[in-house]
């Protein structure tokens, strides 16, 4: 025991220096970043991360003190992200998500996309045909206790002061807890439609399909009561983005789904592994979309009582987003 402890000691004294010397190299890169390093630091990482490396190996094997192991686990490892990896800054890394990533990413998903798509419209539309025949339809969707008293029995009334931003804080309240509920539902929906697509695109199209339903009836409930045209508006000034953002979560369930069901000649984990890449980006780009309707719902939708003006911004983000995703880029040359 007394020989081992000796054996560390001495090892450790002998590499020590370079260690160190390694340590403060990285601490200056990692603060201040690559341009705080003189040119002898920058020649002299390279050489010093390998002997860090083979005095790991050696540690390893000769079982050492396991301090020193795990010192050197996290100096190897901090010093290989910073020799091998992207010499890119946190802020340059979203500006080129934001730029070329995430926009690529949906752009390559057209199919899913538009799979995705359909899946949500077939809800909406089975849902309103449905409950436009027989509102018993929407408590069978719904169910007894429908948030917010927005049903059937529902006066127009009462269904009108819900789209429309009241003076009184009663109203607000009600409105802003409504939204909350709404963007809860599908923020929820996004992130399962994606998390389950691996089991073959199935609980995607039916979380999809559920979500349209839901839409769908309470769609209905405004339209039988004369009140379609003023509830499209409140929804859709928040909703495209919003549902938007479903529909490529969805897609990106559909990517996985997709590269598990028709592997091709890779296993299935080695195709849903190569497809994860795309649907990751898509569905981290989801949570931007989800952000920027949250802020659309909880200023516009409730400040905003002009039905023409609900409209117009609807169509403008629509434009935006559809510009944004799917309108050819020119790279610039270097």
């Amino acid at each position: 025991m007394k020989g081992d402890m000796l054996k560390s000691y001495r090892f450790r004294e002998e590499r020590e220096a370079d260690w160190r010397k390694l340590d403060l190299i990285l601490t200056r890169a990692e603060n201040s970043g690559v341009k705080a390093l003189s040119d002898a630091e920058m020649t002299a990482l390279p050489q010093l991360y390998r002997q860090a490396v083979s005095s790991l190996s050696v540690a390893r094997s000769i079982s050492l003190d396991q301090n020193v192991v795990t010192y050197l686990e996290s100096l190897c490892t901090r010093a290989y992200f910073f020799v091998y990896g992207a010499r890119t800054s946190i802020g340059e890394r979203i500006m080129d998500f934001l730029r070329r990533g995430w926009p690529e990413a949906v752009r390559g998903a057209v199919w899913p996309t538009l799979l995705s798509f359909l899946c949500l419209a077939a809800g909406i539309g089975l849902a309103f045909i449905l409950c436009l025949q027989d509102m018993e339809w929407f408590w069978t969707f719904n169910g007894e206790n429908f948030f917010d008293g927005r049903n059937p029995d529902a006066t127009v009334e009462y269904l009108r002061s819900t789209i429309y931003t009241n003076e009184g804080e009663n109203g607000q309240s009600e409105l802003a807890a409504f939204s909350s509920f709404l963007f809860n539902h599908n923020a929820q929906i996004s992130l399962f439609a994606f998390a389950l697509g691996f089991a073959f695109g199935i609980p995607t199209a039916w979380l999809l399909v559920y979500n349209g339903v839901s839409l769908g009836s309470m769609y209905a409930v405004f339209w039988q009561k004369g009140l379609g045209y003023e509830f499209t508006g409140w929804l859709l000034i928040h909703g495209v983005t919003e549902l938007f953002a479903i529909i490529l979560a969805g897609a990106a369930g559909f990517v996985i789904g997709g590269a598990v069901a028709f592997p091709g000649q890779k296993t299935r984990i080695a195709s849903a592994r190569a497809s994860g890449q795309k649907a990751a980006t898509m569905a981290m780009g989801c949570v931007v979309m989800l952000v920027i309707a949250a802020l659309l719902e909880g200023f516009g939708r409730q400040m905003i009582n002009s039905d023409v003006l609900r409209y117009a911004i609807a169509l403008t983000s629509l434009v935006l987003w559809c510009a944004y995703f799917y309108l050819p880029r020119t790279e610039r040359q270097v």
